[in-house]
């Protein structure tokens, strides 16, 4: 009897710790696809190349549709636990933001190039990126809506989750409605996918990037040795001993730069804040600064690439 009781209050315990398992925070955006559909993107020039992304600001102010589906979809994820990044808070933001240079050079020349989707990123700082597209089909008297939503890894651009499908159709005219109709049936699945990605990046670690690269006034290069090592070594090492189970892949190495791919970093810190390529790079920036006296420019682009330029700021 006492082991039956001991028993049925692990149960209890595990089942209320599953209820309780941290899920990833969202945000909602309207798909590429939409946006060209609905003529809301712009030109962006990147480093001489004009390419289109979308113009999330126009559309949120111009679009009474895209506010209800951010809005139906958005509460449909917050009943299932999931925390939300808004779009629309995010973009006043970054508006309310100091202006930046869509370039960001160092004294010497080192520069990268940020775009606008990029630095959105890195201001909402949301795990997943949720993509949405949805059209309004009608036959005679009657509504259905089609969707598809696509899960994004905020930090690598992968998609790590979707779901798609038509909703019966119905005399409601109401867009809201017909939407939830359509995507309650695949919402679960959407989400266990979610949660299952989540997990993984508990256990595994985050995926970011890290390229290392030197300034041409540095005097020497990464095959310069300190206390017998070599610098490309000491920085391979600190990135093993930073990484969660020393998970990473040295895709690149020369004289000149370094480049770190899969490179899987904690989720949060000590004080369970949430940490980004540039929060985990920038012990690495200050390494080299602390034990080698070695002056470091870090860079990034969005939340999951980073870039040390070693020799100035």
């Amino acid at each position: 009897m006492k082991k039956y009781i001991i028993a049925n209050l692990l149960l209890i315990v595990t089942l209320f710790a599953a209820g309780q398992a941290k899920k990833p925070t969202i945000m909602i955006v309207p798909s590429d696809v939409w946006c060209t559909k609905n003529g809301y993107m712009l030109d962006y020039d990147n480093q001489g190349t004009i390419e289109k992304i979308p113009d999330y600001k126009r559309a949120l102010q111009e679009n009474s549709d895209l506010l209800l589906v951010i809005s139906k979809i958005g509460g449909l994820m917050a009943d299932r636990g999931f925390t939300l990044k808004t779009l629309e808070g995010s973009l006043k933001s970054l508006q309310g933001e100091s202006a930046e240079d869509a370039m960001l050079t160092s004294k010497n020349g080192g520069e990268v190039n940020e775009s606008p989707i990029d630095k959105l990123k890195k201001t909402a700082k949301s795990d997943i990126i949720m993509q949405m597209t949805w059209t309004i089909n009608q036959t005679g008297p009657k509504k259905s809506v089609t969707f598809i939503l696509n899960g994004i890894d905020s930090y690598t651009d992968k998609q790590i989750a979707s779901a798609s499908g038509t909703g019966a159709p119905s005399f409601s005219a109401e867009l809201p409605v017909l939407l939830e109709e359509a995507v309650l049936s695949q919402l679960d699945n959407f989400n266990a996918q979610l949660q299952a990605h989540f997990e993984d990046l508990l256990t595994n670690g985050r995926e970011v990037s890290l390229r290392i690269k030197t300034f041409s006034n540095f005097d020497g290069d990464l095959e310069k040795e300190f206390n017998g090592e070599e610098l490309g070594s000491i920085i391979e090492k600190w990135i093993s001993q930073n990484t969660v189970q020393g998970r990473f892949s040295t895709t690149d190495a020369t004289e000149s730069m370094m480049f770190f791919e899969q490179v899987r970093i904690p989720l949060y810190n000590s004080n369970n804040t949430a940490i980004d390529a540039r929060g985990w790079a920038k012990d690495l920036q200050k390494m080299l600064k602390e034990k080698y006296a070695i002056t470091a420019k870090l860079m990034t682009k969005g939340q999951g690439q980073a870039t040390i330029v070693i020799g100035d700021k």
